[in-house]
């Protein structure tokens, strides 16, 4: 199982950070949304095994709708004048477009699945809630990696800063946690991960001598561990060890993308509200 870990982060890695690196916006958000679909089909085979289906099409395509968005807000034209100001254009289809009109259109198309479908109102009421979890604790979240790489020319290094934080921490945690772990992080969830391998992975990331790298990392390592956590309550529910098999060594897409799933807003909003304004 360590070998398939290795071999398969071994090929995924350098292909993420080439497209990340090299790739213009628009490819790396097709490929974002792409990763958010594919974790998006094992949340609902998981939502199955618990005894909810929800509305895979539907939910599918309004995730698909959120990262169009998120790109369209990302591509604004900022430009720089004397004195320090700066003039910001907007796209007019970024402005025809927002988050909380996808979330209103999602709940109206749900309202008529459920007032016009053949499931009865238990069923239907299920798929709601797990549709629902699925836009609002997966793929909204998800999408910040898109706003990320938008930020200007500190974009790509701020999407590479987040994974690198993610795959560090997630390693170290597994694998110095099994080796010198004793006080267990969640026993019920995830017996593996241990304060000692988190705390270990976080004060190694966060020598980067800049107070708020230092703080965006902390705060994202945390965010990361709270997101594999919650998939491990959400598997354990489902009485699912992975997610899928699509990542040998690894499980699913979204066992590989849990700790992501809160870190990519943790580091977008950081740098939004307080490094871009101190910096």
């Amino acid at each position: 199982m360590t070998l398939k870990r290795v071999l398969t982060a071994a090929i995924l890695i350098p292909a993420v950070v080439a497209t990340v690196w090299w790739a213009p916006a628009s490819v790396v958000t097709v490929a974002a949304t792409m990763v958010a679909l594919l974790a998006l089909l094992e949340f609902f085979a998981l939502g199955e095994h618990a005894g909810l289906r929800g509305y895979r099409v539907w939910t599918g395509f309004c995730a698909i709708a959120i990262f169009f968005t998120q790109w369209l807000a990302s591509i604004e034209q900022t430009r720089e004048l004397a004195g320090g100001i700066r003039l910001t254009r907007i796209p007019e289809a970024a402005e025809a477009f927002s988050i909380e009109l996808i979330l209103i259109v999602f709940v109206v198309g749900a309202t008529g699945i459920i007032l016009f479908g053949r499931q009865s109102v238990e069923e239907a009421l299920g798929g709601l809630s797990v549709s629902s979890a699925a836009l609002i604790f997966l793929v909204l979240p998800l999408s910040a990696v898109v706003r990320l790489d938008g930020i200007g020319a500190s974009g790509r290094r701020l999407l590479l800063f987040t994974l690198v934080l993610v795959w560090v921490g997630d390693t170290a945690a597994y694998f110095v946690g099994r080796a010198v772990g004793r006080w267990r992080m969640a026993p019920k969830l995830s017996p593996k991960k241990t304060w000692e391998g988190a705390l270990i992975a976080q004060r190694w990331i966060t020598e980067v001598p800049v107070r708020h790298l230092i703080a965006m990392a902390a705060l994202a390592n945390i965010a990361g561990q709270a997101g594999d956590l919650l998939e491990s309550a959400y598997k354990r529910s489902a009485g699912m060890k992975d997610s899928g098999t699509l990542l040998p060594g690894h499980g699913g897409m979204l066992d590989r993308i849990d700790a992501l799933v809160l870190a990519a807003p943790v580091v977008w909003y950081y740098f939004n509200w307080l490094a871009d304004r101190t910096h």
